[in-house]
């Protein structure tokens, strides 16, 4: 399917999806699997929907568990990872596999991550799974000021997925 079939309005009208605070872009839970004895869920499983527009992207964010990211619909998503070790990269999630382009991509536990549609796109959908599953405390968002100083040679890929004046936590919100 080509994005260009679809609107932003349309696929997240279609899935039922809302605004992810704090982090961004459209989302909705489609998996929480039973809690284990601290109230976590044995697993998660959400949607994601980002666009080119409207500031849907994934800010900068780290998580304490390992994300499995995978692609479903839509134009290619390029994710910025900055290391624990220092080093960065960045991966995309999308159907051209021969160009490297990846269907599924886990993100290691530490790993600060941030998404958004790659240059040309107009929208991807993605989903993120988590085992044990997602609460709210996990989510660490990136200072902006403490990624460029940790991770000066990313700078500009992260001076577009930094929101400066978003809370740190989701419970500052």
């Amino acid at each position: 399917m080509d994005s260009g079939e679809l609107t932003v309005t349309a696929v997240a009208e279609l899935y039922g999806l809302e605004p992810l605070p704090v982090e961004g872009g459209l989302f909705r839970r489609t998996w929480a699997g039973p809690l284990d004895a601290t109230g976590r869920p044995t697993g998660s499983a959400i949607m994601a929907l980002f666009a080119a527009e409207d500031e849907l992207f994934s800010a900068m964010h780290r998580l304490p568990l390992d994300e499995v990211w995978h692609f479903y619909l839509g134009d290619s998503l390029e994710l910025l990872l900055l290391h624990p070790d220092g080093s960065a990269g960045v991966e995309v999630l999308g159907r051209d596999v021969l160009a490297g382009q990846r269907v599924q991509l886990t993100v290691p536990a530490g790993t600060w991550m941030g998404a958004q549609v790659a240059p040309g796109g107009r929208w991807s959908l993605c989903g993120t799974t988590m085992a044990p599953g997602f609460v709210p405390e996990d989510y660490e968002g990136g200072d902006l000021d403490t990624l460029l100083a940790e991770y000066p040679a990313a700078a500009e890929k992260i001076r577009m997925l930094c929101r400066r004046d978003a809370p740190l936590r989701l419970s500052e919100e």
